[in-house]
């Protein structure tokens, strides 16, 4: 098998060995096309190495442009650049979920490695398996140790939980750090975070480097010690106990009683921040209601709201997606496709999970699946035009 180097040479060797990629399984990478999409699901740093394990990149022209990869980068990691990346290909690896036209663009039988948001899309489904194409929902990728590298939520929430007070303190009407001045002391910013996954400790991590005094709260007790270890205050530690989180880790969803006393918590201390990141969330539910009405009106003028869980119904209850929304002085942003907005190391991070996802499965060149690995059997949505999860 031919392994691509880059350069004259390199380009010069691809095109005398390739009638022997004719044969290669061919790995399609489209140009996305969803509103505030600007990632690239394949950089020109995995192209080369899917290539070393016998595969064929296909990359559409201009389709790294928005992350700032050129197409002249990907033909010197190897790519071939094509005007249509689905069309042939035996793989496709996308950013956002397949339309029903990008589905039907495939060839029958074809692989797709993709966001793929299915449980409340029907219509989706019917029609992967109308093509009987081998669907590969990322977001579901079993959060084991073995699948940390392939984990795209995690890698995507990196980004999102920095953007989220970056967002914040573009919008404060104050600094975030303390600062003594000829002029006086300025006190630092004081910051919120609810939900300690990825996305909230990232956010208290970039809160605390930009001078922020940060308290943090999930209803996960085991996070306690995460958002402590990062300079942070936990809140509402009498509140919790294990029956709070499920068996993977997750926050479950919370009896009535506790909802109320945790929503009596957080507007109290919201009422004395400055700002506040939220970034809770129920794998397939919609996103816990943890900032009432009645706690944005509490708030002091001129603090903001960063809701990241905007696009699956917001933790608070003023949050529309997409949208920026000022009530009594008070703005909150629900925004969409976060990651998007920092493109060429959302890129980067989505490119490693899902190269390292393609190449767990990649034997000799070619596409084995083992429904008994967890890996697999976790995130594979449809094979052979039946649904395995829908779940």
């Amino acid at each position: 098998m031919f392994y691509p180097v880059a350069g004259p040479i390199g380009r010069l060797a691809r095109s005398l060995w390739r009638p022997l990629q004719e044969y290669a399984m061919r790995v399609g990478v489209p140009r996305e096309t969803a509103d505030g999409e600007s990632r690239v699901a394949i950089v020109p740093e995995s192209v080369s190495k899917l290539a070393k394990a016998g595969l064929t990149i296909a990359v559409e022209r201009g389709a790294g442009v928005s992350a700032h990869f050129a197409d002249e980068a990907y033909a010197e990691a190897g790519a071939e650049l094509v005007a249509d990346a689905r069309g042939d290909a035996d793989i496709v690896c996308q950013v956002d979920p397949p339309t029903e036209a990008d589905v039907a663009a495939m060839k029958e039988g074809a692989a797709v490695f993709s966001y793929l948001p299915h449980w409340d899309r029907p219509e989706l489904l019917t029609a992967l398996n109308a093509r009987k194409l081998t669907a590969f929902s990322l977001e579901q990728i079993p959060r084991i140790t073995r699948a940390q590298s392939m984990d795209i939520l995690s890698s995507q929430a990196t980004i999102a939980g920095y953007k989220a007070v970056l967002l914040a303190a573009d919008r404060l009407p104050r600094i975030l750090p303390m600062l003594v001045t000829a002029a006086g002391t300025l006190a630092p910013a004081k910051a919120l975070v609810l939900g300690a996954g990825v996305a909230g400790l990232q956010a208290i991590g970039t809160a605390k480097r930009l001078g922020a005094v940060v308290e943090g709260f999930d209803v996960r007790l085991a996070a306690a010690e995460q958002i402590e270890s990062l300079g942070a205050t936990f809140i509402g530690r009498e509140l919790l106990d294990e029956a709070s989180e499920d068996r993977g880790g997750y926050a479950k969803e919370q009896a009535a009683d506790k909802e109320r006393k945790i929503q009596e918590l957080v507007a109290a201390h919201a009422k004395e921040s400055h700002f506040v990141v939220t970034t809770a969330a129920i794998p397939r539910r919609k996103a816990p209601i943890l900032i009432t009405e009645e706690a944005v009106k509490g708030m002091r003028p001129g603090s903001v709201i960063v809701d990241l869980a905007a696009e699956t119904g917001g933790n608070c209850a003023l949050t529309r997606a997409g949208e920026d929304v000022v009530v009594d002085g008070v703005t909150i942003l629900g925004p969409r496709k976060l990651p998007a907005t920092i493109p060429t190391h959302a890129s980067q991070m989505f490119s490693r999970n899902v190269a390292t996802l393609l190449l767990s499965m990649v034997e000799e060149g070619d596409l084995k699946l083992d429904f008994e690995d967890e890996v697999v059997a976790g995130c594979c949505v449809t094979h052979g035009g039946e649904t395995r999860s829908s779940s």
